[in-house]
């Protein structure tokens, strides 16, 4: 990019995979996987967890899933006022392109200043554990310097990708 000249808006700095093999489509009550796979991520970053601005949550909707993803955030963020949102609920699932494209709203995110809510959502499964700083409804205007996305497939598979604003 610099060769050609091109705006750099961030650079990934960390990634992190793990399998739990739970389920074909389900996913542990524990988190474990995306547990491993954020830390996993971190620790490739060369970060500690109040570091990241924004967590865009692979968050499809889907009960076990979502409440098992915030389990894994809490297990990694503690209490840590970490912004967790769910761009695919403004996308629907995009399944293949989930990752590519909840990774470019990463990527504009950390250039526009502005954290996208979760939409459609009125109110938060008793289930989720307490003290997560989920964001419904309206965007939050900020600087954002560090995302993590998550991106889950079948089969239990969890990649946690680490996004860094760009310094030349």
């Amino acid at each position: 990019a610099l060769s050609r000249g091109a705006h750099i808006y961030a650079e990934i700095v960390g990634g992190g995979m793990a399998g739990d093999a739970y389920h074909l489509t389900g996913t542990p009550p524990d988190g474990i996987g995306a547990t491993l796979g954020m830390k996993k991520a971190l620790n490739d970053a060369g970060i500690s967890a109040d570091k990241i601005d924004y967590i865009n949550a692979h968050a499809t909707s889907t009960g076990l899933g979502d409440i098992s993803e915030l389990v894994a955030v809490k297990n990694v963020f503690g209490d840590l006022p970490v912004i967790v949102g769910a761009s695919k609920s403004m996308t629907g699932h995009l399944l293949g392109a989930a990752g590519a494209v909840e990774s470019l709203i990463s990527v504009l995110s950390i250039r526009d200043g502005i954290i996208p809510p979760t939409i459609n959502t009125e109110k938060l499964d008793e289930k989720i554990p307490e003290g997560l700083n989920i964001i419904l409804g309206k965007p939050i205007k900020k600087e954002i310097n560090y995302v993590l996305n998550n991106t889950f497939g079948f089969g239990g598979h969890v990649a946690s990708t680490i996004f860094k604003k760009y310094e030349a």
